[in-house]
């Protein structure tokens, strides 16, 4: 088959959806399909091959908070050149326009925007943009979304639930997200002769970052060293509570990609993921595919990954005394660690791999192609 990928992120990938339709487009074209990913650029129409993937990126205007009509506009008056060479279309969500086609729609939405929203935090005019932004386009074009698609799928049951209660859906699909587990695996012996926690991700309000920093006051009496990659709006905020509280054990190494990220997850003791909402995180399927055992917010979307004390530790989220406590609990029993460890490798190779949510795509597509609609 012949598809259409459609996002309205950065390409090549430098977050969660980018990744997610980087690693399905590349496992589909390993299974002999052709992939086209088209997101946004700049002025010009860019065309280019990224490790194997065709990439188009249309004109774009960055015109807040009506930049996704905008883009639309360019992405539609594009593709009706070129709809002939597809047999269908997938679209990632949220903010991505909606394509004017004849061919079958596959969408899949990796967070319903309402409970997102809820637990974003305004602190400066950007933030307040993107509130602003999410409240004019994200929330119609949802809906408009969801009703022009033939089959609606998303990452986790947490976010089903969320699309049925808040957009009426009816028979959304729980694909899931995957990892790459022949990249991310564990080692047999740690490299590092200096244990450490990991936290991989934005540093912005909703990933929990603020009660982890809270938490490694108390991990510095106990010298646990902490190591934070990622990059958001609140670096210079904890660069600042680092320096007042004299956190020594906290490392901030910003942005953490390639062979270096998966050694960052081998080599450490735990992973820490205190998110207050999530769709499905990649990062967590990394940590546990690299057999690091978790503890992470109890949140839906972890409830569908994690089984407390069996492949990770839950804590109560927005609690800093919990996260500290978890994280004890893991330093003090090694043979835990090594259960929780295994138990979350183990889990995502039953549930979580390329292999498997790629399966579950053709058979999608398939049904779509023959005008089987849900």
């Amino acid at each position: 088959m012949k598809i259409a990928m459609i996002i309205s992120n950065p390409f090549p990938p430098e977050e969660g959806i980018g990744y997610y339709t980087y690693n399905l487009a590349k496992k589909l074209i390993e299974n002999g399909h052709e992939v086209t990913i088209i997101t946004r650029g700049s002025l010009k129409t860019e065309k280019f091959f990224f490790k194997g993937i065709q990439v188009i990126k249309v004109p774009f205007l960055p015109l807040y908070p009506f930049h996704v009509q905008i883009h639309g506009i360019f992405l539609n008056k594009f593709f009706k050149g070129i709809e002939d060479e597809f047999d269908l279309v997938h679209i990632h969500s949220p903010l991505a326009p909606i394509v004017k086609t004849d061919l079958p729609i596959i969408s899949t939405i990796h967070t319903s925007l309402i409970e997102d929203m809820k637990h974003f935090q305004v602190s400066n005019i950007n933030s307040t943009a993107i509130k602003l932004t999410t409240k004019i386009s994200g929330y119609p074009l949802t809906q408009k979304l969801i009703n022009k698609s033939n089959y609606v799928t998303t990452v986790s049951s947490s976010v089903a639930e969320e699309l049925v209660s808040y957009y009426n859906t009816k028979n959304p699909i729980v694909v899931g997200n995957g990892v790459d587990e022949k990249r991310f695996y564990p080692i047999k012996e740690n490299q590092n002769n200096d244990p450490y926690a990991l936290y991989v991700g934005r540093l912005d309000y909703r990933k929990g970052i603020l009660d982890l920093m809270k938490a490694s006051i108390l991990l510095k009496e106990d010298n646990i060293k902490l190591l934070v990659a990622g990059e958001g709006h609140l670096r210079s905020l904890i660069e600042d509570y680092i320096q007042k509280n004299d956190l020594q054990n906290v490392s901030l190494l910003g942005h953490v990609s390639g062979e270096n990220l998966v050694e960052l997850y081998q080599n450490a003791m735990i992973f820490v993921f205190p998110s207050h909402y999530e769709g499905l995180p990649t990062v967590l399927l990394e940590a546990m595919s690299c057999g690091l055992p978790v503890v992470t917010s109890n949140i839906p979307a972890h409830r569908g990954v994690i089984t407390n004390f069996k492949n990770g530790l839950f804590a109560k989220s927005g609690s800093s005394m919990d996260i500290y406590d978890k994280i004890n609990i893991l330093i003090d029993d090694e043979d835990l660690r090594q259960k929780l460890g295994n138990n979350a490798r183990k889990t995502i190779e039953n549930k979580f791999t390329w292999d498997k949510i790629s399966i579950k795509y053709e058979e999608i597509y398939k049904a779509a192609v023959k005008g089987e609609f849900s």
